[in-house]
């Protein structure tokens, strides 16, 4: 799994386009539609804490795992989550160890895709499967396979803001459909800029493998959407949702 060290300074600036309040009612939605209304719920790879937070103040009691300390550390810097004073754990899903189990769990923005093995994705498939309550749900997205050969593929992004200008070039490896990111960070100072990078490594993997996967740890999955509705995938999806229940 790849680390978010350096892109733990940037990663709240540069995703200041994600909603994370529509996307944590999204998820509200999917698990009480399955009889998850409250209790404890585990945001796993929860990052800088955002979802987190959401999720919080529709009442669950939150726990939050991600494997980079940087981005945890960056997540306990807001004011928000000092005063909530979550549970804030660093672990790689493949090895996720809780002191109790949970309700629910939430995995979003592609995290399982930064599983770039079939066996930790299988493995994280299982930890979380361990420490779910019967009955418990859980709900993740995914890059899809479309998604890392027609969108992400070989191309080059760039993000220009005030104060930081990021370059973000892609390398595709069509044979196991994985992509290595590169970000070039230019962080303005003194009216010089200075840089730094980042790589990051995704694998998309197809939604049948991910659902065997599943059903191998003991989750049945209940329904895959595509992102933020509750139609099903299709072959232009580049973000799938799956919704899986233990039973």
């Amino acid at each position: 799994m790849s680390g978010y060290g350096v892109f733990a300074e940037y990663y709240d600036k540069l995703t200041e386009n994600v909603a994370y309040p529509k996307r944590a009612d999204y998820f509200r939605t999917l698990l009480s539609a399955q009889g998850v209304t409250g209790g404890t719920l585990l945001d796993l790879a929860c990052g800088t804490g955002r979802l987190l937070l959401e999720m919080a103040a529709y009442g669950f009691d939150v726990i939050g795992v991600d494997a980079s300390a940087e981005m945890l550390c960056a997540a306990q810097s807001k004011p928000q989550i000092m005063k909530l004073r979550p549970l804030l754990l660093c672990q790689t899903m493949q090895t996720l160890d809780l002191y109790d189990t949970v309700d629910a769990a939430v995995c979003a923005l592609d995290s399982v895709n930064h599983l770039t093995d079939p066996r930790d994705v299988q493995a994280a498939f299982k930890r979380v499967s361990l420490f779910l309550n019967p009955g418990g749900v859980f709900v993740f997205d995914v890059n899809t396979v479309y998604k890392h050969k027609a969108v992400l593929a070989n191309n080059s992004f760039v993000s220009d803001m005030e104060g930081l200008y990021c370059v973000w070039q892609n390398r595709l490896d069509e044979k196991t459909d994985t992509v290595e990111i590169t970000l070039d960070f230019f962080e303005e100072d003194d009216g010089a800029y200075v840089r730094s990078t980042e790589t990051i490594t995704e694998r998309a993997y197809p939604l049948e493998d991910l659902q065997a996967w599943l059903e191998e740890a003991g989750l049945t999955v209940v329904n895959i959407y595509e992102e933020l509705t509750q139609s099903p995938p299709k072959s232009d999806t580049q973000r799938a949702v799956f919704v899986c229940k233990k039973g």
